[in-house]
């Protein structure tokens, strides 16, 4: 017999606290994004490419800091009554950290990445 321990039980939650929560994580990855563009600029390569993929990056990070901002703004105007079983989708998601953050009803504080880590340091996966 095989126990998931990822199982969640159901339980309803307040909707805006569920959304508050979609939105620490967007904005985590947008810092996470955001950080990629210094080791960009130090590397070798052309410098149009480069410059073409740093345009991108500062477009996904803007994307992100925009889907965060929009969800944070209309969450204000959704009562608190409104209740939401989260369990399926947050066990749709892959990313165990990811996947705590939004499941503990809790609001992170800092990043998954906090910026004492040195740059060149890595988490092998």
């Amino acid at each position: 017999m095989q126990i998931d321990y990822n199982h969640m039980p159901h339980a309803e939650e307040s909707l805006p606290d569920v959304l508050m929560r979609i939105v620490t994580e967007l904005h985590d990855v947008a810092y996470l994004i955001e950080r990629i563009e210094p080791q960009l600029l130090a590397g070798e390569g052309a410098a149009t490419d480069k410059m073409m993929v740093i345009q991108g990056i500062d477009l996904a990070v803007q994307k992100t800091r925009g889907l965060a901002e929009f969800i944070d703004t209309i969450t204000a105007a959704i009562p608190d009554t409104w209740l939401v079983d989260i369990s399926t989708a947050v066990n749709l998601v892959k990313l165990a950290d990811m996947k705590r953050a939004l499941a503990s009803g809790m609001l992170r504080h800092g990043h998954s990445q906090p910026l004492t880590k040195a740059s060149g340091d890595f988490e092998a996966f």
